[in-house]
């Protein structure tokens, strides 16, 4: 596998970090719950190390995956980076020992959060910090946000931090943030099934802005249809590699972070670059989202 094989290129605006679509996430590397230690650190460091060689320089991660685990193990596997290596993490978790996932949104909480990354990735800087808003799980919920962005804009001053960007957000922080800083991309729940922010991607294309589409643990359960298996079996592909497809034919802002903790399924994501959809393969696949608001 090769640049040619993983998509084209995306830059982020006002900015020199350009990076194939096709990217990874991290969360799966930690333990269950994403909580601890792998079960197999070898493992973990194996697909990490797979996905640069065959071309990947864009991770997401966290330090509250873990916590901190996620990116102990991203430094062990890969430092010192590749020139190339775009890696972006959040602010505004935290994980307490009963394992829940809480806020962590005052000044201090964001700017320990900042040298926390800082410390277990080893870096002096972070390419891009995302804030998620840590309210419903994968539902954004309206609310300033104004607070948090101006502290990570005091950070980047600082030089902490190279770009921003916003995780779990509505279509008005959004704009509020964007009247504080500028804002490199948006990440929020998006798939087939679920389509709320068609709008928005639409938005932020035009801006040249990346709109980073994350998944709720447990995968794609609700695109688990007889249509998208229908069209994967046609294709020759999984199911997954099919809804990967599509996101990528959604839109060329639209970035992509399927995370695993296998080599193999790691491949198996990737090759979904290579994945071309015919014409009445998508126009099934646009179908699905009704097909899920009716069950």
């Amino acid at each position: 596998m090769n640049e040619t094989t993983l998509g084209d290129r995306f830059t982020f605006p006002g900015t020199s970090l350009s990076v194939h679509r096709m990217g990874y996430g991290a969360m799966q590397l930690a333990g269950p719950g994403v909580w601890g230690p792998p079960k197999d650190p070898d493992g973990a460091v194996a697909v990490l190390r797979e996905a640069v060689a065959a071309g990947v320089n864009h991770i997401d991660t966290a330090d509250f995956y873990g916590p901190h685990v996620t990116n102990q193990i991203i430094r062990q596997a890969l430092h010192p980076y590749p020139a190339d290596l775009v890696i972006v993490t959040k602010l505004g978790g935290r994980r307490p020992p009963d394992k829940s996932w809480q806020s962590a949104i005052s000044p201090q909480d964001l700017t320990a959060g900042v040298h926390d990354n800082l410390r277990n990735l080893g870096l002096d800087a972070l390419d891009v910090v995302n804030y998620r808003v840590m309210g419903a799980v994968h539902c954004p919920a309206e609310g300033s946000i104004a607070e948090q962005v101006t502290v990570l804009a005091d950070l980047r001053r600082k030089g902490l931090i190279r770009h921003i960007g916003l995780s779990n957000v509505t279509a008005a922080q959004v704009a509020e943030a964007q009247a504080i800083t500028d804002i490199v991309c948006v990440q929020n729940n998006y798939n087939l099934a679920h389509r709320e922010d068609d709008a928005l991607i639409d938005d932020l294309a035009r801006q040249g802005i990346a709109y980073v589409p994350f998944f709720p643990l447990g995968g794609f359960t609700p695109l688990q249809s007889s249509t998208l298996s229908a069209v994967a079996g046609r294709l020759g592909a999984t199911p997954m590699q099919v809804a990967l497809a599509w996101l990528l034919h959604r839109s060329p802002n639209i970035l992509l972070i399927p995370g695993t903790s296998s080599v193999a399924h790691l491949r198996e994501n990737l090759a979904a670059a290579q994945l071309t959809l015919p014409s009445q393969a998508l126009a099934e696949l646009n179908g699905i989202a009704a097909e899920a608001v009716k069950h």
